[in-house]
């Protein structure tokens, strides 16, 4: 479904990667590995749609997959290094928030991440991996195909990699694909890998 042909990417007049081809099936998992600054970050955004490419092709199902950079949008999920989290709002208001734009159920979604208990505290009282479990609560909410994540499991303790391990199964088994990057295991078993 997804394709990359010899994507590069340049920031600042600095080529950051040149070259990188992939491809991902339903189902499917990609690791993206490597130093700090080695364009990790920089090859998810560029996936989002977030970053122009400097050459090569981006498909989805053939096609040049930002051709309609709305469409292409509603078939990703994106959770970068920031768990963008109103402070104000509760938990259970913050993924409601998503909710209203993306669709989904709340509930499971808190469930999914064991944030149950927590759900009507303010988001700025929330641990930093609360905090983290928060933002990716929103995967559980509703289904894109793509899910985009870059080092998911920043501030998380090991029952919260379990969690987010099963959320990632059900993506999958479900025919979703996953691009992560990290520095640390995941739990995403026989995900191939792009050393960058």
């Amino acid at each position: 479904m997804l394709e990359a042909r010899d994507l590069a990417c340049r920031r600042a007049e600095r080529v950051v990667f040149a070259g990188l081809s992939f491809s991902l099936a339903a189902g499917d998992a990609l690791l993206l590995t490597g130093a700090n600054g080695a364009g990790k970050s920089s090859l998810l955004r560029l996936l989002a749609g977030l970053l122009p490419r400097a050459d090569g092709a981006l498909l989805w199902g053939g096609e040049d997959a930002l051709a309609d950079r709305a469409l292409h949008a509603r078939r990703l999920r994106y959770v970068g290094h920031g768990d963008a989290l109103k402070p104000a709002l509760t938990a259970r208001e913050n993924l409601a928030f998503f909710a209203r734009l993306h669709g989904g159920a709340v509930e499971p979604a808190l469930a999914a991440l064991g944030l149950s208990a927590l759900a009507e505290l303010p988001a700025r009282v929330l641990s930093a991996g609360q905090k983290r479990r928060l933002g990716l609560a929103r995967l559980a909410l509703a289904p894109a195909p793509l899910w985009l994540l870059d080092e998911p499991t920043t501030g998380l303790d090991a029952a919260s990699v379990q969690r987010l391990g099963a959320l990632l199964a059900r993506h999958r088994g479900a025919g979703g694909m996953v691009v992560a990057a990290t520095h640390l295991p995941l739990p995403l078993p026989d995900a191939a890998e792009l050393r960058l």
